[in-house]
């Protein structure tokens, strides 16, 4: 006796390769890694007591300029692309943090607020450009 079911496509029979079930896992991921960014920023400007403080703003100080980086960096394969970003991540936290003990004004709060103020300047010319494609795309 043969039963007839449905099966779900794999991708070898529908054609499109890397369309399985880890594809779903990677927005997850990225909605878990930006509450996380956004939880160590909020915990360190309102110098919070957590002990989930140090991690989650380590976190943020290098998840979001390398988020800013690897936007820009479209046009590289992902593994150049994830290397450059975090190595760039690192340094603008480094050179933020030089900059602010030259200058005598180092505290928590300023490095975080300059961190974000630097990632949104690298990260606003790449979202521009992408509006300014979409818009372009639908006169066309």
């Amino acid at each position: 006796m043969q039963t007839s079911g449905i099966k779900p496509p794999s991708p070898e029979r529908d054609g499109r390769p890397g369309q399985g079930p880890g594809r779903d896992l990677l927005p997850l991921l990225m909605g878990v890694a930006v509450a996380v960014a956004a939880v160590g920023a909020i915990l360190a400007l309102s110098d919070s007591g957590s002990p989930l403080r140090g991690p989650f703003t380590l976190f943020f100080l290098i998840a979001a300029p390398a988020t800013a980086i690897g936007a820009a960096l479209r046009g590289l394969k992902p593994y150049p692309r994830t290397v450059v970003s975090v190595a760039g991540g690192i340094a603008i936290d480094l050179l933020v943090a030089q900059g602010m003990l030259a200058v005598h004004r180092w505290s928590v709060t300023g490095g975080i607020v300059a961190v974000t103020v630097l990632s949104s300047l690298v990260l606003l010319p790449v979202l521009a450009r992408r509006y300014r494609g979409r818009v372009a795309g639908k006169r066309g």
